[in-house]
């Protein structure tokens, strides 16, 4: 298979795509991203990517909580209104009905089917953005999406952002940790 090379850039094939909650002067305001992953198992911990003059930004340094909200995909036109739209400009705080949990500051969007309520354990410098990592506290989930007490991607249907576009997730193709053990040595 022939290469060619493109320059360096933050290139990732899909990424999640979440709702950022945070109170910003006791308002809770939203804000779409696609920079998150996962930072440590335990204690269980994920990390954001902002950029340092978000809005977003002001209210995690303000309060030392957040939220990520997993919106589904008959929620992609509010999803994006949150990233088109600056908190500064527009009150977002009505887009999504917010409920709080343990930590009383980090609002959560009731109509996303599973939220991730976070403590700020560091944020990181990293030029253009910060990059917060979040103690988990607690996960709240949607009963019906659940299957066996466990999140379920199918009654989840996340929303991912790939090439400036919106998918969805699709079918299954393999088990992890299991397709591995058909590989034979060439």
């Amino acid at each position: 298979m022939e290469k060619i090379t493109l320059g360096p850039m933050p290139y990732m094939c899909v990424m999640p795509t979440l709702l950022v909650g945070a109170n910003v002067k006791g308002k809770p305001n939203y804000m779409t991203a696609a920079w998150a992953t996962v930072a440590c198992m335990a204690p269980p911990m994920i990390c954001v990517a902002i950029n340092k003059v978000r809005n977003t930004a002001k209210g995690i340094d303000e309060n030392k909580t957040f939220s990520l909200n997993v919106p589904s995909e008959n929620q992609v036109v509010e999803t994006d209104h949150c990233g088109l739209v600056s908190g500064v400009q527009e009150d977002k705080s009505g887009v999504f009905r917010s409920f709080y949990g343990i930590l009383k500051t980090a609002p959560m969007a009731e109509e996303c089917p599973v939220n991730i309520e976070c403590r700020l354990f560091k944020s990181v410098e990293c030029g253009s953005h910060l990059l917060y990592i979040g103690e988990v506290v607690e996960i709240h989930a949607a009963r019906s999406c659940l299957t066996d007490g466990k999140p379920d991607i199918e009654k989840i249907n996340p929303i991912v952002y790939a090439q400036m576009t919106y998918f969805g997730v699709g079918n299954q193709v393999e088990e992890a940790f299991s397709a591995g053990k058909k590989y034979t040595k060439k």
